[in-house]
């Protein structure tokens, strides 16, 4: 694949030939090329750890290459710091936001900066602040705390920190991983602003759908390797571009046999519960799953998904309403009754609750087992018998990692989901709860993911799967629940074909509000 028109100096914004990067055992960026138009938006794309981030924190001065030359507007330049990088007109904003929370929007845009040098001024500064974000629709209170911001505002303030410093290419690393769906559209619109007032944009991402949609080019990284280099976006099917991305094709219609599910595994009766800041987060939340079915749960972010993973894991208090698990109310045990009597749990936050991340990758697959043989001989741990065990499911899982001695915090997200997969898997459980199993995972990752979830089915364990994935529960489970503000707003069953627009346009409905039973009233969308 190649471009079909040559760029010229005068239309490249940055241009990168030859970049090595290297890390002690890592080659990060094997003699990378990569060129940005003026005015464009280019996509990024790259299966986690494939060097993309790496290659952008060169570009951003964070990084220095061991070879290679990097021309802005067609000049070369030298980068040893982000400082020169901004002053060449190049800004980064990162998957993981760098501000102050107690500072305000203003305060976080100043920082570092030489002016103002004594004085603060704070309004007048204010009001700079407020006309660079009216400019490019970047709306936020320049005297808003960081920490009374929602993730997408908070992300906006990224956006103004670099746009105030006068930076023309932005690089936007993994900026949708953060934010909820209805925020993405939002984002879009504010990206395509920029670009319309001459800035240039680096895409950073693994989503093969918003990298099309958004992306005037996209270029693939492989292993610290170009596989392809400014391919027009429109060009490319999703097919290619995960080929490009894993080296292989990728399956994104699972095959799913006709379920034949059996006893109810799994109830949730009328669960009321609160969030963390003591407001009501379940307000009569019911489902129940069956052995051998997908169950799945749809539903915008914060709307109680979270919270239903904890309670039915005991992990949050239910105050009212109940669960049962196999007939056992869970509601009035801990989490170790759960786990001793077959539920596994993939939970949303892989790194602080899925995972010890300074433990080795056998000291976390041992987790549910060191009290049992023959992990554990005379309330002794015996570490040969948990090598074995964790180099047995290194290899069935096809985890990548030197050893298994190795801190798991060390590993790439998809890794470490497939250590906690294998370790909740291996257990042999006839209940398994996933919450966004696949978020932040590349193509590849996520296509796994999916044949565990599967596998589980087939072999007749009842699979709660939480996501905000539209398009994954439709092609995963076996029937859908749709919550909204702690409530069930209705079930439909899902079939095995692509499903039809009727059945989208119900779920949709359902998940701004619309219980099942009005939209039924009022003839509109599929039967549940």
């Amino acid at each position: 694949m190649t471009q079909t028109t040559p760029p010229t100096s005068e239309t490249l914004a940055v241009e990168m030939r030859g970049i090595v990067k290297k890390f002690p055992g890592v080659l990060a960026n094997d003699h990378v090329d990569f060129e940005l138009r003026a005015g464009e938006i280019h996509g990024l794309l790259g299966e986690n750890g494939a060097g993309k981030s790496t290659l952008m924190n060169v570009l951003a001065g964070l990084y220095r290459q061991e070879a290679g030359i990097i021309k802005v507007k067609g000049k070369p330049v030298d980068f040893y710091s982000p400082r020169d990088a901004i002053k060449s007109g190049i800004g980064m904003i990162h998957q993981h936001f760098m501000l102050v929370p107690s500072q305000t929007v203003t305060e976080n845009v100043l920082l570092g900066l030489d002016d103002p040098r004594f004085f603060m001024r704070l309004p007048e500064y204010d009001a700079k602040v407020a006309a660079v974000g009216e400019r490019f629709g970047l709306k936020v209170d320049p005297k808003a705390k960081i920490w009374q911001l929602s993730v997408g505002e908070q992300q906006r303030v990224e956006l103004l920190k670099m746009l105030y410093r006068g930076a023309n290419v932005l690089i936007m690393d993994e900026p949708t991983a953060v934010l909820a769906p209805q925020e993405i559209e939002g984002l879009f619109e504010i990206l395509h602003s920029m670009v319309a007032q001459g800035k240039s944009i680096i895409f950073i991402s693994h989503k093969l759908q918003e990298v099309s949609a958004i992306a005037d080019r996209v270029s693939v990284l492989r292993r610290g390797v170009s596989t392809a280099t400014g391919v027009p976006s429109k060009g490319v099917t999703r097919q290619e571009l995960a080929r490009l991305m894993v080296g292989r094709d990728v399956v994104f219609a699972l095959d799913k046999k006709p379920g034949n599910p059996g006893k109810v595994v799994l109830e949730v009766n009328d669960v009321h519960a609160d969030n963390d800041k003591g407001l009501p987060a379940l307000r009569g939340f019911s489902l129940n799953v069956r052995a051998g079915e997908i169950v799945g749960v749809a539903g915008v972010a914060g709307n109680g998904q979270s919270e239903l993973s904890q309670v039915i894991t005991s992990l949050r208090k239910c105050k009212q309403g109940n669960v049962l698990l196999n007939g056992d109310n869970l509601s009035a045990h801990n989490t170790l009754f759960g786990i001793q009597h077959g539920m596994a749990y993939v939970p949303e936050d892989r790194n602080h609750v899925g995972s010890a991340p300074n433990l080795s990758v056998t000291d976390n697959v041992i987790m549910k087992k060191y009290r049992q043989p023959p992990i554990s001989r005379g309330g002794m741990l015996d570490m040969n018998a948990a090598t074995k065990l964790a180099k047995e499911l290194k290899e069935a899982y096809e985890i990548v990692v030197p050893n298994v001695t190795t801190p798991v915090r060390l590993l790439s997200g998809g890794n470490l989901q497939r250590v906690i997969l294998a370790r909740e898997i291996s257990s042999l459980p006839n209940f398994m709860v996933a919450v966004q199993p696949t978020r932040g995972l590349d193509v590849g990752a996520i296509e796994g993911v999916h044949r565990l979830l599967m596998a589980q089915r087939e072999a007749g364990a009842a699979v709660l799967l939480i996501s905000e994935e539209l398009e994954e529960l439709l092609s995963l489970s076996d029937r859908v629940y749709v919550i909204y503000e702690g409530k069930t707003m209705g079930e439909v069953k899902v079939g095995g074909a692509e499903p039809d627009e009727s059945l989208i346009e119900t779920i949709g409905l359902m998940m701004t509000g619309t219980p099942l039973d009005q939209i039924h009233k009022e003839g509109v969308g599929a039967n549940g």
